[in-house]
């Protein structure tokens, strides 16, 4: 059974921005009990019991860019995906409220090699992974006009499962080729084709063939991705997406068990994916007037799961609304939902605000159960980013 607590949350922040290629945003929430259970402590314990939850400190630490030889994050991973997302895909490392690791990628370039990899939690054994891609019309004739038309890549991922909470490890690997079809200076779209599964785990292998878009205007950013996929003997593409954190304890469904030891019905699905980001002013910058991420899958046997937000800035940008949610394993049993609101008002200048916030939250216990729970939360800030 849950319990009512309260906090006063006090966030003090620094940051530092060199050149647009470096910086760097240290601080974190700080939740001081106002009321709860005895003996609870002061500070929120469950925020720092961990040698994990010491990544907090970091909010963010970039370098390097999409075009440089190499670039990199560390901080909080949200709706990250590994390259061509097949392994990784729309993943945060943050949807257990009790766990709070920095996580971090690197992205690099060399002649016909482009890398990538990740870990989930830079501070415990977690989450790993890396993808290499090869741009084969470069390998095999030279430097072409137009780079990474044709690629092949091979992706691995790892879960340890030794922090942030017990769980059996797992391992997946996915081989992909893509072929870029139609390219213009603002607009491009590919076809795909990708193979993969579990080593070790006979008869556990997914097929999946698709087709993209990408396009880029000064007002407007896009990406739609379409697939078809086939699932067999437990292997899934996706496998660690935005539910994983909470799946790794218990999957949805009626089963009641962690994901890596979850049944999953063989057969096929679609998954769609848009991402888009729109600004009336051209001005460039990442806060736009409206932002929205959006990924579904729908498996014939007749499961649906759904992940998305959406951003609108309004009122000459002084009124922010934020929505979000995820639904996994809907039209069967044991489907799990989550859901928050966020509503952000800018006054004096844009540099102070209110901001309201309510939600639903799943707090896995130590039986490997998930209790619900729910947030709200009313503040006042200052900053000057917009």
């Amino acid at each position: 059974m849950g319990t009512d607590e309260g906090f006063v949350q006090v966030e003090p922040t620094v940051g530092f921005e060199r050149v647009p290629e470096f910086g760097i945003n240290l601080g974190s929430p700080l939740r001081l009990r106002l009321w709860g259970p005895e003996g609870g402590g002061v500070v929120r314990r469950e925020d720092w019991d961990t040698l994990s939850d010491w990544g907090q400190l970091v909010r963010g630490l970039q370098f390097g860019s999409d075009n440089a030889p190499l670039g990199g994050w560390f901080g909080r991973l949200d709706s990250y995906s590994l390259m061509s997302g097949h392994l990784v895909r729309r993943y945060s490392n943050r949807t257990n409220p009790d766990y709070h690791p920095a996580g971090g990628f690197l992205t690099g370039r060399l002649g016909p090699v482009c890398a990538g990899a990740f870990a989930s939690d830079v501070l415990g054994a977690r989450l790993m992974g890396a993808e290499v891609e090869l741009d084969m019309e470069r390998l095999l004739f030279g430097n072409p006009e137009q780079r990474h038309r044709y690629t092949l890549a091979l992706s691995g991922v790892h879960d340890w499962g030794r922090a942030g909470g017990g769980s059996a490890p797992v391992t997946l690997a996915h081989l992909d080729a893509m072929a870029v079809v139609l390219m213009r200076p603002v607009f491009k779209a590919h076809v795909l084709a990708g193979w993969g599964g579990r080593p070790g785990e006979s008869g556990a292998w997914g097929a999946v063939v698709g087709v993209g878009a990408d396009a880029a205007t000064p007002n407007l950013d896009m990406l739609l991705r379409l697939e078809v996929r086939r699932q067999q003997g437990g292997f899934r593409q996706g496998f660690f997406g935005p539910d994983y954190e909470l799946a790794r304890f218990q999957a949805a469904g009626p089963d009641g068990v962690p994901l890596a030891d979850a049944p999953f019905s063989e057969g096929y699905s679609v998954f769609g994916e848009a991402e888009v980001g729109w600004d009336a002013v051209s001005y460039g910058g990442p806060y736009k007037h409206l932002r929205l991420s959006l990924g579904a899958e729908a498996f014939f046997w007749g499961r649906f799961d759904v992940d998305g937000r959406v951003a609108v800035q309004l009122c000459e940008r002084s009124l922010e609304v934020a929505l979000k949610g995820l639904g996994v394993g809907m039209g069967q049993p044991g489907a799990r939902y989550l859901g928050a609101a966020e509503v952000r008002w800018r006054f004096l200048g844009g540099k102070f605000y209110v901001l309201g916030t309510s939600g639903t939250l799943l707090f896995p216990t130590a039986e490997g159960a998930l209790r619900p729970g729910a947030f709200a939360s009313m503040g006042l800030g200052v900053d000057n980013a917009r």
